[in-house]
């Protein structure tokens, strides 16, 4: 083990030690149990208009798409996919959620 040293009193640590860290790393979540599918509302940085947010979906990019194109025009409005998230224009949460359930999908309705 080489020592540590130091430079005008900041200590550097040797790069090929792995840096002890506090917490204990966790697994990525995976698709295969009942995901926690959580349909909420936002309005916060959107000039005071609601959207719709549906996360915690176990699927990759192409079929996050594909059911958001089904929701939207399920909805009749407009949305987007944004960081694993669907963004649906207006509040829809209710009918989202009826929705989803058809799908076999676990989702409840988030926020008041």
């Amino acid at each position: 083990m080489k020592p540590v040293r130091t430079f005008r009193g900041v200590v550097l640590r040797d790069t090929a030690q792995p840096r002890a860290s506090g917490r204990a790393k966790h697994p990525p979540p995976t698709a295969t149990g009942p995901s926690r599918v959580r349909v909420g509302r936002e309005v916060a940085g959107r000039g005071g208009k609601a959207v719709t947010v549906i996360s915690g979906l176990p699927f990759d990019e192409g079929q996050l798409a594909e059911l958001a194109t089904r929701l939207k025009k399920l909805c009749g409005a407009g949305g987007a996919v944004k960081n694993g998230v669907i963004e649906i224009q207006g509040d829809h949460r209710d009918r989202l959620v009826a929705e989803l359930c058809k799908l076999g999908l676990e989702a409840k309705r988030a926020g008041g």
